[in-house]
């Protein structure tokens, strides 16, 4: 009914930037909070930023003070920049929603596809 597709992920060299955007579309619906993850190889997807529907945001400690997330409510898009970035940022990001179907009583959570992000030189 409703699918996230993540886009902007790449190859980039450490100290570069990308920004990622992630468009809601599908059925009708309404988000609450929304948030970026990431998992690199071997390890756990990690919660790396979110913001609630009013837009306020927390970060994990590791990227704090280099990305940045905002969301465009008008255009259920929520967005990641990221700033100096390192090679330790490799991993495949996905996007999250909190989201619940018009008609739906409930929230659920819902994830994009992934899009893949190496940082290397």
């Amino acid at each position: 009914q409703v699918q996230l597709v993540e886009s902007g992920g790449g190859l980039v060299q450490p100290g570069g930037s990308l920004r990622l955007s992630c468009v809601a579309s599908g059925s009708a619906f309404s988000i609450n909070d929304m948030g970026w993850y990431r998992q690199a190889p071997g390890k756990q997807r990690e919660l790396v930023a979110g913001i609630t529907s009013g837009g306020s945001t927390n970060y994990a400690g590791s990227v704090k003070g280099r990305f940045t997330i905002s969301r465009d409510n008008a255009k259920n898009t929520v967005y990641l920049q990221m700033n100096s970035l390192k090679p330790e940022d490799t991993a495949v990001y996905y996007c999250n929603a909190d989201l619940r179907i018009s008609g739906d009583y409930y929230y659920h959570q819902y994830w994009g596809q992934g899009t893949q992000v190496t940082v290397s030189s």
